[in-house]
């Protein structure tokens, strides 16, 4: 690292060099020394990791060599000469206690050899001289906490939709408590708000027959003063049918456009091909629709009176 900033540094004219660049290669050399010390760290660790691990090892073998001698010697000794019970069993204990002291250290081996291995491939930590502080408000804890009371909760609102849901299809009485569990109103007010409903759909009816009565009244006045009777066929159509038309096809269609609907546009039809001479002059060059309606009602109007 070093050598790299030394030759980007004599590659520099004096021009370039400033106090900011000084400032970085220290930086720079400050990050590598931190980098070696954390990795003699580390070495120093897998170094004591490997030493605990042969001392391990080599007390394992005494102790397998100690059994095997014992083994050897407590045949001999039986071949030679013969043994109490006690002295036999002592000896056993003994053979025993060095078997699992010789299966623990190998466990203990395996362990070290493991956790050597996190060392060296992850860097991990050694959970024996290492401790893991919990705070004492660990969000996680809290968040469990909270789901299992959620849990809880829950878990009684269903019970009692249960029982409820049974009290309707028995058809009788809803207990009190599961009135207030499920939110429903008491017997009282649902009558009263089912008079509500009755009282809300009659002036509801009432209104419709009114507003049809006054729709008819107010077509029969557009109707009479007019002289055409309008209709809506689709969304922003409207069919105009004037009173002296000499069939019953015989109508315009007008379209409302725009952002409001204000502008209208009048649609071909088979009667509109028929007063082309009244559309170009009405429409196109006067752009006036109340005249253009104005003028066919009296060109309609005369073809009666002269018929």
């Amino acid at each position: 690292m070093r050598a790299i900033l030394g030759s980007y540094d004599s590659e520099l004219t004096s021009a370039e060099y400033s106090p900011q660049l000084t400032r970085r290669m220290r930086e720079a050399e400050d990050m590598v020394q931190k980098v070696h010390a954390h990795s003699s760290e580390i070495e120093a660790q897998l170094s004591q990791a490997l030493e605990e691990l042969g001392g391990q090892k080599q007390r394992a073998d005494m102790l397998e060599m100690e059994v095997k001698m014992l083994q050897s010697q407590s045949s001999t000794a039986e071949q030679s000469f013969p043994l109490s019970r006690e002295e036999v069993s002592s000896l056993r204990l003994k053979i025993e206690e060095l078997e699992g002291e010789r299966s623990r250290l190998e466990e203990d081996k395996k362990t070290l050899e493991m956790q050597l291995e996190r060392f060296t491939l992850q860097g991990n930590y050694d959970q024996s001289r290492t401790k893991v502080l919990h705070m004492s408000m660990n969000p996680a804890s809290v968040a469990k906490q909270r789901l299992r009371e959620d849990q809880a909760r829950l878990q009684e609102e269903c019970e009692q939709l249960r029982e409820l849901v049974r009290a309707l299809e028995r058809g009788g009485p809803i207990p009190a408590n599961l009135e207030a569990a499920a939110g429903l109103p008491s017997s009282k007010e649902v009558a009263e708000l089912r008079k509500q409903v009755e009282s809300a759909e009659l002036k509801n009816q009432r209104l419709k027959e009114v507003f049809q009565t006054k729709i008819q009244e107010f077509r029969k006045v557009c109707y009479a003063l007019t002289g055409y009777q309008i209709d809506i066929t689709t969304e922003n159509q409207y069919r105009l049918t004037s009173m002296y038309a000499e069939h019953k096809a015989d109508c315009l269609i007008f379209k409302a456009t725009g952002t409001s609907g204000t502008k209208m546009q009048l649609l071909e039809t088979a009667f509109s091909r028929t007063i082309q001479e009244l559309i170009e002059l009405h429409l196109l060059h006067q752009d006036s629709i109340p005249a253009f309606l104005s003028a066919l009602t009296l060109d309609l109007f005369s073809r009666q009176t002269v018929a």
